[in-house]
């Protein structure tokens, strides 16, 4: 095993071996002023890619870390493994999304001071017990508060909706319209729905069966590719949002965002993109542009950020941001944020070493680690 070095902008008191995510999983062992990651495991369901991560693991193991950083998910192989063969360790189960961020500050040299993260990905595990995947937290590295994120949606049928993003989309419409959503003229997707299918997903959607609540930015991205492309399958996860990226790259004139609000809860902003979806339905009704409607929604998202942020800075006088997670692989909105923020003077930190994905995530499970031991 060759493992990538990464200096880290604190010294680590004991050290830690930090099991990462369940797919694209890394695992990272931190010592002294250096985090060691291990090569890429795909998915640790793949028996393969299980064997390989435990052949690292062990390696590590043998460097005697005194502290386990795991995830708060107890269905990740990494986590199920930590706690099923590693008990004599001290164990620290770290949030998915505050480690996203913790990685981040660590790769770009920031000392132990607080930052406006935002976190956007497909799901991970909050400390509620719920999904959560399109977050803004005020956070450190040993602590973080969620203040703001996306209105949640019923994922229906679980995983399911995954591979299927026209049961995401479904979800939006159903929340906004009732059942009149079916009758919506000139929408691609909607023509193609199975009414008896419909049905089945609605029954999980008002009993809350198999449908759990998810706060996922990339779910949301799911969604709108899904009414854009008038596609209701993929192969792979997110396989529509990079095809809605690619497109909405194409579109070479000036447009602006679509609506959204945001509802202010106790201590909470709520993103809500009801109206965008209103919106963007008006659009594709109207014939505009495939590209003029992927690239308007791409600049919404980079609105959203924006003025969360602007509303975080008025509250904690905090001005560096850091972005990870997953959906900031799509360069389109990466750079459409970038552009935003750094006009109303924020300064931004994302990732140059690792990736934004989860495959970064274990060397924030380390520095959160270290901080709380």
């Amino acid at each position: 095993m060759e493992a990538e070095k990464i200096k880290l902008p604190f010294s680590v008191k004991n050290p830690v071996l930090a099991m990462g995510s369940q797919a694209k999983n890394r695992v990272c062992f931190a010592s002294g002023n250096y985090g060691y990651l291990s090569p890429v495991h795909a998915d640790l369901t793949n028996p393969g890619d299980f064997l390989n991560f435990q052949k690292d693991l062990k390696n590590f193991l043998k460097k005697r870390p005194r502290i386990i950083a795991h995830d708060l998910h107890d269905e990740y192989q990494s986590t199920k493994y930590a706690l099923s063969f590693l008990s004599g360790y001290r164990l620290i189960p770290i949030q998915h999304h505050h480690a996203h961020i913790a990685a981040c500050m660590a790769e770009n040299d920031l000392r132990n001071k607080k930052v406006i993260g935002v976190a956007f990905d497909g799901t991970g595990l909050g400390d509620d017990n719920k999904l959560w995947g399109g977050e803004f937290l005020i956070c450190d590295y040993k602590n973080f508060e969620r203040k703001a994120h996306l209105q949640e949606i019923p994922l229906l049928g679980g995983e399911k909706a995954i591979l299927e993003p026209s049961r995401l989309a479904q979800a939006w419409l159903y929340f906004i319209y009732k059942d009149k959503f079916l009758n919506l003229k000139n929408i691609g997707l909607i023509k193609k729905i199975n009414k008896s299918k419909w049905l089945a997903l609605k029954s999980m959607y008002l009993s809350g069966l198999n449908a759990p609540m998810a706060s996922s930015m990339g779910r949301l991205f799911d969604a709108v590719a899904a009414l854009v492309l008038v596609k209701d399958r993929a192969k792979f996860e997110a396989e529509l949002a990079i095809e809605l990226q690619k497109i909405a790259m194409a579109y070479r004139l000036e447009a602006v965002s679509y609506r959204f609000n945001i509802l202010k809860g106790k201590n909470m902003y709520i993103l809500s993109p009801l109206p965008m979806f209103k919106e963007i339905i008006s659009d594709l009704a109207g014939g505009e542009p495939e590209e003029k409607v992927a690239y308007r929604f791409h600049l919404t998202v980079a609105e959203m950020i924006k003025k969360i942020a602007l509303a975080l800075r008025k509250e904690t006088k905090i001005s560096q941001i850091a972005l990870s997670g997953g959906v900031f692989q799509n360069n389109l909105l990466l750079n459409l944020s970038l552009d935003l923020l750094y006009k109303e003077g924020f300064e931004v930190f994302t990732h140059k070493k690792l990736s934004c994905n989860d495959s970064g995530i274990s060397l924030g499970q380390a520095a959160i680690a270290n901080f709380r031991s």
